[in-house]
């Protein structure tokens, strides 16, 4: 008996059938089937009972991996740290994020990031579904939230914030001195229904307002709401991560500097979540690291930004 049988065992129960682990471990089903047979006949004792439709472990089966798990677990951590005092992380690390967060944030980052490890790949899926991390090989999410469900780990990134935001010329045609006085304006909603009726204002005292919304104009990614704000078509609630270069730059204003605002909690936060194991692989914990330090940057520190600024300085030469 070998590791590799244990771990071969282990991915079997973990995945739910031996197709799967087989996929998992880029082997023939047969293979996987002929291996678990043959520990099998090593112990002399059925592991799984097997249906037509699914495996089930046989009450040896439950024993003998629950006596094998933290040897395995062990066994990954001291490789992981030999090979982390000596090796920069390598393979491919799949990711997933929000449409918006992804194109705006994870994106721009990506050029540092292969400059620090460059034997590191990255295969980046942008989605605004809630995919599932273990039924699509995910390593690692970034969620905009700190729900998680299943056996998941969640680790705060950075913090974020809502602002309410319209154009500089839109506040000139349009002015608006307290958050009431948005019923009067034909706001820019986002598609959620918490977001679509009314928004909540927090006054420094900590005294809290309801503000009822409206507005004939509802969109959907959040990056369409931003464009929208920065053609002048209204109001919108907006986060950090997604406006703070255009605060910066004066693209657009924050309508209310003095009040926390946000549809659903304060508590609002950009989250690294990845699947608990007893060893956090090395390719994880350097991403993990690496963007915690990058998305706690300020706006014009934000690789975008300082892009940005370099092309407008260059045109602007241009024009002399």
């Amino acid at each position: 008996m070998d590791t590799e049988q244990l771990s071969l065992f282990a991915d079997v129960v973990a995945s739910g059938s031996f197709a799967a682990a087989a996929k998992k471990r880029d082997l023939d089903p047969s293979s996987v089937s002929r291996g678990i047979k043959a520990l099998e006949a090593e112990l002399g004792a059925r592991l799984f009972q097997r249906t037509t439709r699914r495996i089930g472990l046989t009450e040896a089966g439950e024993r003998f991996l629950a006596r094998i798990e933290p040897v395995l677990a062990e066994l990954e951590l001291a490789r992981g740290e030999v090979r982390a005092a000596a090796d920069l992380p390598a393979g491919t690390l799949r990711l997933t994020a929000s449409i918006a967060f992804g194109q705006h944030r994870i994106v721009p980052l990506l050029g540092a990031l292969r400059m620090r490890y460059p034997q590191l790949g990255l295969h980046c899926i942008f989605s605004d579904a809630n995919l599932d991390l273990v039924a699509e090989r995910i390593d690692l999410a970034v969620r905009l939230g700190p729900r998680v469900e299943g056996d998941l780990v969640a680790a705060k990134l950075a913090d974020t914030r809502y602002r309410v935001v319209a154009s500089p010329d839109y506040r000139d045609r349009h002015p608006v001195a307290v958050p009431t006085e948005l019923a009067k304006h034909r706001c820019i909603l986002f598609d959620l229904p918490a977001y679509r009726s009314r928004w909540i204002f927090r006054e420094p005292s900590g005294r809290l307002e309801d503000v009822p919304v409206d507005g004939d104009l509802t969109l959907s990614p959040v990056g369409s709401i931003r464009d929208a704000a920065l053609a002048g078509l209204g109001p919108a609630l907006l986060p950090d991560w997604l406006i703070g270069s255009d605060l910066e730059r004066g693209a657009l204003v924050d309508l209310f500097p003095g009040h926390d605002v946000t549809a659903t909690t304060f508590e609002t936060a950009a989250y690294a979540v990845y699947p608990s194991r007893a060893f956090l692989p090395r390719k994880v914990r350097v991403v993990i690291d690496f963007l915690r330090e990058s998305l706690r940057r300020p706006p014009s520190q934000w690789p975008e930004e300082q892009d940005r600024r370099h092309t407008d300085g260059e045109n602007e030469e241009l024009q002399r």
